[in-house]
């Protein structure tokens, strides 16, 4: 090849990081290949001892790579020979380069997506503790940014909690369908080889093969879910980190951010800026952007391999690290931030926000709802104009609105009460958000079972290969 192709086809800067799996598929393929009286059992024993040699040096940071040759997989291959000799040779029957990118890949990314879980759990776990913290401090809630009505701050933590328990849940499912081994499919069409893919399978944590060797080298489908997983949880970092960018406002003064996650400014003295929740939001484009790249680059690609797919790795691992690296200091974020209780029932206390409960109380008298609605938009135009705030009005006043209005009315009206009234399932009274508290912790914990057995699976393989 000319230099100016080598260079050009080379994808080793990025394939280079799936060097650790790489190894431990051969280990797996030619204890196979032993077992099924492939190759001489003295050559293997040579190719494991080389195979080895080369992960320690990985571990190591001492594996030196070759520029010239054009990957990762032929980087150890060729390693390997020149280690071992010929018997180095030997390792490939049975085998592609198409299926071993492909379980190097779902190898890779595999762990990535339990990474990811872990990250998300340690973002919910301070979201929790805030919400724990939190269940009679009164905000307010809002719609198209305006108030609406009244909420707690644990009820508000805990929409996010359940927001980023579902992403946990994403990547687990597609860890789930991700987690069959496409070792063994060859090239594309199997191979004449008496193999057995399911002892490679289970040798390398997987559990069982994939089922058609076309699909098994062609299948990018759990990139772009991977990819689609990472930017569904980033676009609910990004709501956070809007959210957040607001609150520590002076116009809001909500919340103050810990000095260590926050930065100065170069010219103004005052300034404390929310440094990591705005790098959080615009980081965003990159990850959905490395989606869109994923979706594009595998349309209308014809069975099976192509070299397109060269091009599906480098913008999931940036994508996958973006966002683990964003749950990672986003924990830290919420850990660390106070949040300002008198501040946010003094705002709370503002704008009529217990407007509906008013129109409620009216429906509980036997008016309409369209009715009540219209009543209490007149009564709200007036509190607006005298400065008095619908609970403080006297009952005198009130009733100049509609006559059903009674003395109960303010029992109803305080936002304390609007709160406690909300008692319907997933709502933001007290006992409501307690239950939602035990879901959310319930969750956590099943996950966290699930994640350290998956881990442990994992784990046991490598220490089998390794010896």
């Amino acid at each position: 090849m000319d230099d100016s192709t080598l260079v050009f086809t080379s994808s080793l800067d990025v394939d280079s990081r799936m060097a650790f799996y790489d190894v431990m598929g051969s280990l797996a393929h030619v204890n196979m290949l032993k077992a099924c009286h492939i190759i001489p059992a003295e050559d293997v024993d040579s190719i494991i001892q080389g195979l080895r040699a080369i992960l320690k040096e990985i571990e190591d940071g001492t594996f030196q790579l070759d520029f010239k040759l054009e990957d990762i997989h032929t980087n150890i291959e060729f390693s390997l020979t020149e280690r071992i000799g010929p018997a180095g040779g030997k390792l490939h029957p049975g085998r592609s380069r198409n299926d071993q990118v492909a379980v190097d890949f779902r190898m890779y990314l595999r762990d990535k997506a339990l990474d990811a879980v872990r990250s998300i759990d340690g973002l919910v776990t301070s979201l929790l503790k805030i919400a724990e913290d939190n269940t009679d401090s009164i905000m307010p809630g809002f719609t198209h940014m305006q108030h609406a009505q009244p909420v707690t701050l644990s009820h508000h933590m805990l929409a996010y909690v359940f927001k980023f328990s579902r992403d946990a849940d994403r990547f687990m499912d597609a860890f789930d369908r991700m987690n069959k081994c496409p070792l063994g499919a060859a090239a594309l069409a199997g191979t004449t080889y008496p193999i057995d893919r399911f002892m490679t399978a289970s040798a390398l944590g997987f559990k069982e093969p994939t089922e058609n060797s076309m699909d098994s080298v062609s299948d990018r489908d759990f990139v772009n879910e991977l990819a689609f997983c990472a930017t569904q949880t980033q676009l609910h970092l990004s709501s956070l980190c809007e959210e957040l960018v607001y609150w520590s406002s002076q116009e809001f003064a909500f919340i103050e951010m810990d000095d260590k996650f926050t930065t100065g400014s170069s010219i103004m003295p005052q300034k404390k800026n929310p440094d990591i929740a705005e790098l959080v939001r615009g980081k965003t484009g990159g990850v959905v952007g490395a989606l869109m790249s994923m979706i594009v680059l595998t349309k209308g690609l014809p069975l099976t391999y192509n070299r397109d797919l060269q091009e599906d790795k480098r913008p999931v691992m940036d994508s996958m690290d973006t966002v683990i690296d964003c749950l990672e200091i986003m924990s830290k974020v919420m850990a660390t931030t106070t949040f300002k209780k008198d501040r946010l029932m003094e705002v709370t206390s503002r704008g009529q926000i217990n407007a509906t409960d008013l129109a409620d109380y009216l429906v509980t008298k036997g008016i309409p709802f369209r009715e009540a609605h219209a009543i209490v938009g007149a009564a709200v135009r007036e509190s607006i104009e005298s400065g008095v705030n619908l609970e403080d009005m006297p009952l005198e006043k009130l009733r100049t609105f509609s006559d059903r209005i009674e003395d109960d009315v303010y029992k109803f009206i305080p936002v304390q009460s609007c709160v406690e009234r909300r008692i319907s399932y997933g709502g933001t009274s007290s006992s409501s958000v307690d239950m939602e508290l035990s879901k959310a912790i319930e969750q956590l914990m099943q996950r966290e079972e699930v994640l350290r057995q998956e881990r442990q699976l994992i784990e046991n393989c490598w220490k089998e290969l390794i010896g």
